[in-house]
Parts: C-alpha cells; sequence; structure tokens
C-alpha cells in the first residue's frame, strides 16, 4: 500500500481502538479480529475475507513503531493543507515551486518523500532541489499453517495479476501477526532512488490438535477413568513426529499437565517443551452391570465429599 493512501485510510477505526492504544491492546485486538474474520474460519465469506485483509492492512502499519509514528504524522498533516501536484498551499503564497522551494514544480510527492522517503536539501538533484526519494512501502498479509510457523518455510507471494511471485523465507517459531520484510520489493522511486520494501503480516491458521504457549506446544489428551485412577502408559502425539509414550500417575486429576521435554517451538532463542493435559473422558453410556460395578467401587471409598472444601471457601458451611 502507498503510504499516500493514509490519509484515506483510518486504520485505528478500521481495528475500534483509540489513537493512543498500547502496543500490547493493540496486539490483542488484532488477534481477536484476526481469529473472527480469518478464512479458515469464514470459509466462502468474501466480506470476512475483505475485513480480515483490512484488519492485517491496519496492524501492520499500527503494529510497526516506526510506520505508526510516520501514519500519524501523515494523518495529522492530511488534517490541514491540501497538497495538490505545482498548486502548493491552497489560499497561500504560492506553492513549493514559487516561495517555498527552489528548483521546480514540487508538490505533495516531494513534501512526503523528504519527511520520510529520506530526500535530502538542496544539493542532491530531484524535482523540486531534493535528493533521490526512497520508493515506498507495500504492505501484504500471508497465512501460513501452524506447522510451517513452527518448522520454518519458503512461501510464495503473487503481488497483483502481473509479475513474478515473490519468495519468502518464514523463520522457524513465527508468531501469529508477527512481520517480515523483504528488502527492496515496494514502490519504485520516483527519481532514481532506492525501491521502498514489502512488509509481509504472517496470519497462522489454527492447528485441530496443537496450540501455542510462548515456545511451549500444548495439546489436551483424553483418558479413561480406569487409566486416571489405576494408572497407564499412553501415547501422545508431537508435532510432525512420532507420538511419544508417557506416564499417568496412579490417582492423576483432571487437568493435570505433563510435560515432555524438548519437543515444543525450537528457535535461535531455546527450544519449548510439549504440554499435555489430562482430559478424564467421561463413558456417555455404560452398561447395566457396568454401572453395578461402579456402585459397588463408589461404596468402597472413604466416605468423603470431595466439595466440602470448596463449599466451605465460598462461606456456604
Amino acid at each position: 500500500m502507498a503510504s499516500q493512501d493514509w490519509f484515506q485510510k483510518d486504520f485505528y477505526k478500521t481495528l475500534g481502538v483509540s489513537k493512543d492504544v498500547s502496543e500490547a491492546e493493540l496486539k490483542k485486538v488484532y488477534r481477536k479480529l484476526s481469529r473472527q474474520y480469518h478464512p479458515d474460519t469464514n470459509p466462502g465469506d468474501t466480506k470476512a475475507e475483505a475485513k480480515f485483509k483490512e484488519i492485517s492492512e491496519a496492524y501492520s502499519v499500527l503494529g510497526d513503531k516506526q510506520q505508526r509514528a510516520e501514519y500519524d504524522q501523515v494523518r495529522a498533516m492530511g488534517g490541514g493543507a491540501r497538497f495538490t501536484g505545482g498548486q502548493g498551499f491552497p489560499g497561500g503564497a504560492g506553492g513549493f515551486g514559487g516561495a517555498g522551494f527552489p528548483g521546480g514544480a514540487g508538490g505533495f510527492e516531494d513534501v512526503f518523500a523528504n519527511l520520510f522517503g529520506g530526500g535530502g536539501f538542496p544539493g542532491g538533484g530531484g524535482r523540486g532541489g531534493f535528493g533521490p526519494q526512497r520508493g515506498s512501502d507495500l504492505t501484504t498479509s500471508k497465512t501460513i499453517d501452524f506447522i510451517d510457523s513452527i518448522k520454518g518455510a519458503t512461501v510464495k507471494l503473487q503481488l497483483g495479476n502481473h509479475g513474478e511471485p515473490i519468495s519468502l523465507k518464514v523463520p522457524a517459531g513465527i508468531l501469529d501477526g508477527q512481520k517480515l520484510k523483504v528488502r527492496g520489493k515496494g514502490q519504485p522511486s520516483p527519481n532514481g532512488g532506492e525501491p521502498g520494501d514489502l512488509v509481509v503480516t504472517i496470519a497462522v491458521k489454527a492447528h485441530p490438535v496443537f496450540s501455542r504457549d510462548g515456545n511451549n506446544l500444548r495439546v489436551t489428551v483424553p483418558v479413561t477413568f480406569a487409566e486416571a485412577v489405576l494408572g497407564a502408559t499412553i501415547q501422545v502425539p508431537t508435532l510432525g513426529g512420532e507420538p511419544v509414550k508417557l506416564k499417568v500417575s496412579a490417582g492423576t486429576p483432571n487437568g493435570r499437565v505433563l510435560r515432555v521435554k524438548g519437543r515444543g517451538v525450537v528457535t535461535a532463542k531455546g527450544e519449548g517443551d510439549l504440554l499435555a493435559t489430562v482430559e478424564i473422558a467421561v463413558p456417555a453410556h455404560v452398561s447395566d452391570k457396568a454401572a453395578k460395578l461402579l456402585a459397588e467401587f463408589d461404596a468402597q471409598l472413604p466416605d468423603e465429599d470431595p466439595r466440602a472444601d470448596l463449599l466451605s471457601k465460598a462461606g456456604l458451611l
């Protein structure tokens, strides 16, 4: 997206946040909206897909400190004077090519490039006496599979209907909403300077089994009532690898987390673990014989109320 479009697009309104929103709150809102409008969540819904692209575009700018600062300046400037090529400020004392800046017609593009594109003051050539201007950055989004976000991958980007696809190397351990930059693949310079960059916001598809918690992977593992009570050795899936055996101790309660070292996300900063949460599977139907045996089993248990402590703390006893 060319930066000149920033005048027309209110990214804060797109994300439903105030202009003073913190980075943490901004990321939280983006992730919520991203999940809500993600194409995988709304298959065939073109409106949701368009909204998802708007959200990704807005966060790719506001989620970057430098681009957010530039965006705020451009929006603030846009609330005052109107810029047109060669006309200068309306109602003022001439345009940039007259009283304002030496060297010719000038216009909005010269001013904008001088603010954000790196052009110098007189002496560098180019229009209006400015040096070569850097091209504007382009922004886009790319959805990748969960396993590619963990293991890393090289994906192809197609911008528009023309041109060769762009290869993008996605590093292992990338997070949902994280941005990658492809140098020199943005807008060309208008007067011989460096091209801008392509800024890509990564959206990670949800996995049906695994979820991510920092560098750890989480998985919920069902066990039977008998396995939880008596103990067992079970198989637990790993991401992209062979299942591992995990010991469930006798008397394991529902919700207990079992750890498999080194089977999480591996990054340059270290590796995480696989965290398996035990979920006791309760059968929907039991035979009369099984029900009778369970009743006999229950009769052999100590006469204790497992909710007594809870009720006491709640002030009901």
